[in-house]
C-alpha cells in the first residue's frame, strides 16, 4: 500500500492554497532554504518514511510471522486509538525530547532554522530525524498487524492538520473573530494543532510574548500539550521565526549531520 499518495495530495493542496493567496514565496526564503526544503521533503516522503514502514513490517514478519493481519478485525475506534497512542503520542514525546536532548536537537534544528512558515518546510528535518523516529516504526508494526487501510485515512487527516499548522495561511485567524464560533474554536485549539499554537513554537524571540519554543509540541493532537502541561494558547502569531542565538549551518549539513560535520 502506497502511503505517499496521501502525503502528496495533502502537500500539493496546501501548496496550491499558499500560491493562490500569494503566501508561498516570501523574502525570507533563500536558495539554500529551497534546496533544504525540497530535498528533505523528497527524501522523507519518497524514501525514508516508506522504507521505515517496510522495514518495520519486515522485522515483525521475521519475529512474529503468524501475527500478520491479526488485528484487521478490530473495530475502527480501537484502531484509531491505537494509532493516536502508538503514532501521535509517541511522536509528541519524540518531538519534546528533541528540544532537550542535544543529539536529537541537532537532528531537529533544520526544522527551526527556517525564517518563515510554509507547508514546504513541514518535512524540513535531518534525514536521520525521521529514520530514527519511534512512532514511524510503531506505525509500521500496526500496519503489519492489519491496520493498513485505516492508517492511510489516519495519515491523511494527520498530515492535513500538520500542513495546516505549518502553512503560511492562518486559517484559524478569521474564525477566532466570529462570535458564534468562539465555543467551537475554544475546543478546536485544545484538541488539534492550529497555525497559531504551532507558529508560536517556531518563533524567533523567546521574549516577544508569543513564542513558546519549549512547548506546543503536538503534531495531530494539541491535546497532548494540554494533558502534559506544555501548552500555551495566545491566538497570536510571532513576528519572526527561526532559532535564537544559534549560528547558521549550510543546508546540506543540517540535512545529513552527523555524516557532514557542523561548523564551529
Amino acid at each position: 500500500m502506497d502511503f505517499r499518495l496521501a502525503i502528496l495530495a495533502v502537500y500539493l493542496g496546501f501548496a496550491a492554497l499558499e500560491a493562490v493567496t500569494g503566501r508561498m514565496r516570501t523574502r525570507a526564503i533563500t536558495a539554500a532554504d529551497w534546496r533544504l526544503d525540497l530535498v528533505a521533503t523528497g527524501l522523507t516522503t519518497a524514501l525514508i518514511n516508506p522504507l521505515v514502514i517496510a522495514c518495520s513490517g519486515a522485522i515483525c514478519g521475521f519475529l512474529a510471522p503468524d501475527a500478520a493481519g491479526s488485528l484487521r478485525d478490530w473495530p475502527l475506534w480501537a484502531m484509531v486509538l491505537a494509532l493516536l497512542v502508538g503514532d501521535d503520542l509517541l511522536q509528541y514525546a519524540w518531538h519534546r525530547a528533541s528540544h532537550s536532548v542535544p543529539f536529537l536537537y541537532t537532528l531537529h534544528r533544520a526544522h527551526h532554522s527556517a525564517h518563515y512558515m510554509s507547508v514546504q518546510m513541514m518535512f524540513r528535518n535531518n534525514v536521520f530525524y525521521y529514520a530514527l523516529m519511534p512512532s514511524m516504526w510503531v506505525s509500521g508494526a500496526l500496519v503489519y498487524l492489519g491496520m493498513g487501510e485505516v492508517y492511510v485515512g489516519y495519515l491523511a487527516v494527520k498530515l492535513s492538520v500538520i500542513a495546516g499548522a505549518h502553512s503560511s495561511v492562518p486559517w484559524d485567524a478569521p474564525l477566532y473573530r466570529v462570535r458564534a464560533l468562539r465555543p467551537l474554536m475554544w475546543v478546536v485549539e485544545r484538541v488539534i494543532s492550529t497555525p497559531s499554537t504551532h507558529h508560536m513554537h517556531h518563533g524567533l524571540h523567546a521574549d516577544d510574548g508569543v513564542t513558546h519554543y519549549a512547548g506546543n509540541y503536538g503534531n495531530l493532537l494539541f491535546f497532548w500539550d494540554v494533558l502534559f502541561g506544555t501548552a500555551r494558547i495566545t491566538r497570536r502569531y510571532p513576528e519572526a521565526y527561526g532559532i535564537e542565538n544559534l549560528s547558521p549551518q549550510p543546508w546540506h549539513v543540517e540535512l545529513t549531520w552527523p555524516l557532514a560535520r557542523l561548523r564551529d
